[in-house]
């Protein structure tokens, strides 16, 4: 037999030997390493999301949750996630207060959760199924990562970072090229009835921003945010670009942000005066916490800086 034909053999077989090897390593289990320490899973058949980004994260695998937590609005799931979510899933509260009782029914192989949400409850949890818990909820790159490790999907889930890394290489030279001066600074606010809030860094939307390549205001502040109850506090917030978020549609949100805008800080600060004010989707940019929805915020950005979006 020449050695062509040979190789030509042995390949197939070694592939499929190599996926069987594969499906025995899974089926004796994994020890997956997450914010309290190492847990043992035997099987994910059955998977429990305790907040907005895994399940985002777990849809993106191609995992059906059987337990999903309810969303924060658009209840009982985000428009977006709809047509992927199953009809027969389960909802098992809210991410601050998850229903024991419910998940333990579900029988679920694995629980994934967030110590920032449910730390007080790790032990019970861990009584009705392996739980592991990301450090928060905001670190999106980490929730995919370890809803990956949880559910025997490692592969396809460094195969979306990596999609995910060449879109925003692909922004990010669009952005240098078309600009005057990259990167740009941002500020995130998101409009409330009596106050506004800016998102730095350590939020959702800014660990997408930072991925992109954006850079924020009061970037020695190592922190989620600020509440900005005065308008005296309006210069703190001075960027490049502004990204507006209202906190739903009612009339008092929409008074606020005309008392915000309307006052003389605000106009001497870069963005007003530069036309850079943008109003964008508050679930895509703050509630969804997944990397489909950086995917969208990357979808949103694309149109403000006129590219169209790459999958």
């Amino acid at each position: 037999m020449s050695s062509f034909l040979t190789r030509f053999l042995i390949r197939p077989v070694f592939a499929v030997i190599l996926l069987v090897l594969q499906s025995h390593a899974w089926a004796s289990g994994v020890t997956v390493t997450h914010a309290m320490g190492d847990t043992d899973i035997s099987d994910s058949t059955r998977v429990v999301t305790l907040y907005q980004g895994a399940t985002d994260s777990a849809l993106a695998l191609g995992v059906q949750p059987v337990g999903v937590v309810e969303s924060w609005a658009q209840q009982p799931v985000y428009d977006y996630l709809n047509n992927r979510l199953g009809d027969e899933v389960t909802y098992v509260g809210l991410e601050t207060q998850p229903n024991l009782e419910v998940i333990a029914r579900l029988q679920p192989d694995v629980i994934i959760g967030a110590k920032a949400r449910h730390e007080k409850i790790y032990g019970q949890l861990s009584q009705i199924a392996p739980t592991v818990l990301a450090e928060n909820v905001y670190d999106f790159k980490r929730t995919l990562e370890l809803t990956a490790e949880a559910t025997g999907r490692t592969e396809k889930g460094d195969e979306l970072w990596q999609a995910w890394q060449a879109r925003t290489q692909a922004f990010r030279d669009h952005l240098s090229a078309e600009q005057q001066q990259w990167p740009l600074t941002a500020s995130i606010l998101n409009v409330r009835a009596d106050h506004l809030r800016l998102y730095l860094e350590d939020s959702f939307p800014g660990a997408v921003l930072k991925d992109i390549g954006f850079e924020f205001p009061l970037s020695e502040q190592a922190s989620w945010g600020m509440k900005l109850k005065t308008k005296e506090a309006l210069p703190t917030v001075n960027a490049d670009v502004f990204f507006i978020l209202f906190d739903g549609d009612d009339a008092a949100v929409q008074q606020n942000y005309d008392a915000w805008r309307l006052h003389p800080l605000w106009n001497v600060l870069k963005a007003p005066r530069a036309g850079q004010v943008h109003e964008v989707d508050r679930i895509t940019w703050l509630l969804s916490g997944g990397i489909l929805g950086a995917n969208l915020m990357l979808d949103q950005l694309s149109a403000i800086y006129e590219r169209a979006p790459a999958n």
